[in-house]
């Protein structure tokens, strides 16, 4: 083919009129974040993870993330679409240019940092576990006296006992022998009067009669009555948290335990950095349902996604632990170097900052502590 001059065209410019499909797959390797900039509809992937995503009875999208980025969308003119997909998706889809952003309870971790960009964090929070509530066991209870620490301070209060015994036999031994004899047996009714003493039983078998004796028994009244008070305090304490806690009180107790927790998800990152091994789930109420029907023993997660779901007394006698561990941040993910993060972040900003987003966020998760 020639020009009207009887020229050849460039090389390229003759392969692409030759080649019309060539044209079509060029324009198929266009970035999608192109989408928002010509108008077109972009595409935004999300899961649910209520209460920042999640569908309500007619299945249309809701919850604090999608709210916000609805809100971010109106300010800066996007038009788009909503995609459900899964968690690794929300990263790949982004990273291949499948999807212009994905928006929920989506942590900012380093790995995901490699793939994708992220927006302005919009929601600070940590690791929740949750765990079965532990009914109350007789049995248990009585385990409790057998054990090596309540021995141990058993000991050392016959020990005291003992102590205080023999300066009220040394000191009536003389002058009171008929109540505190001379020999070993003496010894035995100091001890007796020490632990009546220390109960504040005072049966008045057994008194001091000497000024010695007497300042003995004065001391160890008021004595007495402080450790009777701090034992009954640390006994009491340590049947009825071990009780309500249950085998798991905290993160230190995850290694001995079976543990559940998001399949790639940052949770499972956290307890993988410190050794916990764990089983994946592809959602939260799977394992809720698995620690309810004793299948694990803890499930970790993000705290709000925990207690909003554990909340609702829908998933069993479950309940999670006070505070939360580690920290996560939520943000939007975008493609790397995408034209769109600078509005994004402006428009993010602007909502987070407004007295409307902590009510939404009040609302939802309760009063921020």
């Amino acid at each position: 083919m020639t020009s009207p001059h009887g020229r050849k065209p460039p090389a390229i410019l003759a392969t692409l009129l030759a080649c019309p499909l060539l044209l079509f797959c060029l324009a198929l390797l266009v970035p999608a974040t192109a989408a928002a900039q010509d108008g077109a509809e972009m595409r935004i992937a999300t899961r649910e993870a209520p209460p920042f995503a999640m569908k309500d009875d007619d299945g249309r999208w809701q919850g604090l993330a999608i709210e916000l980025w609805r809100a971010v969308a109106e300010e800066n003119g996007y038009d788009y679409t909503l995609v459900e997909t899964d968690l690794p998706d929300m990263i790949g889809g982004v990273a291949s240019g499948e999807y212009d952003a994905s928006v929920g309870a989506l942590t900012i971790t380093q790995a995901r940092e490699e793939d994708v960009d992220f927006s302005h964090p919009f929601y600070a929070t940590g690791f929740g576990i949750a765990v079965r509530k532990e009914p109350a066991s007789y049995f248990s209870l009585i385990g409790k006296f057998f054990s090596w620490d309540f021995m141990k301070t058993l000991a050392v209060l016959v020990a005291m006992l003992t102590v205080v015994g023999v300066l009220f036999w040394l000191a009536e031994r003389k002058r009171n022998s008929d109540e505190f004899a001379s020999d070993a047996k003496g010894i035995g009714s100091g001890f007796w009067f020490a632990a009546v003493t220390m109960t504040t039983v005072g049966y008045g078998d057994k008194a001091p009669r000497t000024p010695a004796g007497k300042i003995v028994a004065l001391i160890w009244m008021f004595t007495a009555l402080l450790i009777i008070s701090t034992i009954t305090g640390m006994i009491a304490s340590s049947l009825t948290a071990d009780r309500l806690e249950g085998a798991v009180t905290g993160p230190g107790d995850l290694n001995g335990v079976r543990v559940g927790t998001i399949s790639d998800s940052a949770g499972e990152e956290w307890l993988a950095r410190d050794g916990i091994r764990s089983t994946g789930f592809s959602k939260v109420s799977d394992g809720l349902a698995a620690l309810g029907a004793g299948e694990i023993d803890a499930f970790v997660h993000d705290d709000p996604l925990l207690r909003y779901s554990v909340g609702r007394g829908e998933l069993g006698d479950l309940r999670v632990l006070p505070g939360s561990f580690g920290r996560q941040d939520y943000g939007i993910a975008l493609p790397e170097d995408s034209p769109l993060r600078e509005d994004v972040n402006i428009a993010l900003l602007r909502h987070i900052e407004s007295d409307d987003w902590l009510a939404h966020i009040t609302r939802q998760l309760g009063p921020t502590e």
